[in-house]
């Protein structure tokens, strides 16, 4: 198997698995059907196209930076008739930074490496009115498991995020991987089944929590010094 790493960091993101009525909100992650609708988009798939050999790779997330949760308010008027629309509460990450893995055949992997490089519709961090403020790319797909890329790739926090770990040489990080079997962990509706506007369709899927430790490329180091200490007045 082969393995895709990217970044997903915006000043806004919005991740939702559900919405009510007139509430749209987020996870605290990127959802595996985002991602992967980024990826169609990326591909230049229309959205009636069939998403299945996407949604059959191995997902997983790592959370570099968790952002912060902020709401939004949004009014609007139909278009023809001019009548107001209902107001709609929407959710967003602002400030979040993560490190996304697909794991799946090379030949597939390789072409959304060529694609996330040059994108036919431009990717957006769930919603379009979130673009990302980095590219995507994380370097080449790797041999490997999803597990091994969201344990060995750097910390991609920001560095004034980054300062605030400075006397620690290692941070732990949460991940949030695709269950092995399907079955354990917990069950989120968040497999797309079909992008089509007209009927959207999402499966359950399982995910695993756990947390990987990585090196703090700015932690403060204790300083050697460069002569013997002086003895002290007085001392033999």
């Amino acid at each position: 198997m082969s393995v895709l790493p990217l970044v997903l960091a915006g000043p806004l993101q919005s991740w939702g698995a559900a919405s009510r009525f007139a509430r749209r909100t987020t996870e605290n992650a990127p959802t595996k059907s985002g991602v992967i609708g980024l990826l169609a988009a990326a591909l230049g798939r229309e959205r009636t196209a069939d998403p299945s050999d996407l949604a059959a790779l191995r997902f997983g997330v790592r959370v570099d930076q968790p952002g912060v949760r902020v709401r939004d308010y949004q009014t609007a008027r139909h278009l023809v008739t001019d009548v107001s629309m209902p107001v709609s509460e929407r959710f967003y990450l602002a400030d979040a930074v993560f490190v996304a893995a697909v794991e799946g055949d090379p030949e597939l992997i390789d072409a959304l490496y060529d694609a996330v490089r040059a994108p036919v519709f431009l990717p957006y961090l769930g919603r379009r009115s979130c673009p990302p403020s980095r590219p995507l790319d994380l370097g080449r797909p790797s041999p490997g498991r999803v597990e091994d890329v969201l344990r060995e790739q750097p910390w991609q926090a920001a560095p004034w995020y980054r300062r605030r770990s400075r006397d620690r040489s290692q941070v732990e990080l949460t991940t949030l991987v695709d269950a092995e079997g399907g079955t354990d962990g917990d069950l989120l509706r968040d497999l797309p089944v079909s992008f089509d506007p007209a009927h959207r369709r999402y499966a359950m899927r399982a995910v695993t929590a756990d947390a990987v430790r990585v090196p703090d490329p700015d932690a403060r180091r204790e300083r050697t010094p460069d002569h013997e200490p002086l003895l002290a007045l007085g001392g033999d």
